[in-house]
């Protein structure tokens, strides 16, 4: 038995529907809504969004693909993204080259699942989320390379660990 088209007119638009096409609508519709209410928003903050917090989403969307929404932002963002940083991303396959810092004005109007800030303190705002936690991660800002590689591989490892959470 395979499906029939079943097609009916709009009274007083004299168009043709096809139910099978209105039926999966509905059903891909409500599976959006199903995934949007499963799907977790993070959000990853530091001071200028243009290092720690964007290495950790970037980790997050990779091994979290499909199952979580991530953002990240910046207390008082740069005015671009570390080359570092970006650099050493690129070493584990991770391209943050078109990303650019944001604010907390950037965010989308909605609440947060887990708000993880990185180390700094009083500038970090309260962001509406129902669990916040503190990362204690180093600013990569004017280290070299090697020490940036380390944070890196310890965000790496926090997102990891809290994506098993999630």
């Amino acid at each position: 038995m395979g499906y029939e088209s079943k097609q009916t007119k709009n009274p007083g638009m004299g168009e043709v529907r096809d139910q099978n096409a209105v039926s999966i609508a509905i059903l891909k519709k409500r599976e959006l809504i199903r995934m949007s209410k499963e799907t977790k928003k993070i959000l990853f903050v530091c001071v200028q969004n243009a290092s720690r917090s964007q290495m950790a989403q970037g980790f997050a969307e990779t091994f979290g693909k499909g199952r979580v929404e991530v953002y990240s932002a910046g207390s008082h963002p740069s005015s671009h993204i570390n080359p570092l940083a970006i650099e050493v991303m690129k070493e584990k396959d991770i391209d943050l080259s078109g990303r650019r810092p944001k604010g907390l004005c950037d965010l989308p109007p909605v609440e947060m699942d887990y708000l993880i800030t990185m180390g700094c303190e009083q500038t970090c705002p309260a962001v509406p989320a129902r669990k916040i936690i503190e990362w204690q991660i180093p600013d990569p800002k004017g280290k070299p390379i090697d020490e940036i590689r380390n944070i890196r591989d310890m965000l790496e490892a926090k997102v990891k660990k809290l994506l098993e959470e999630v």
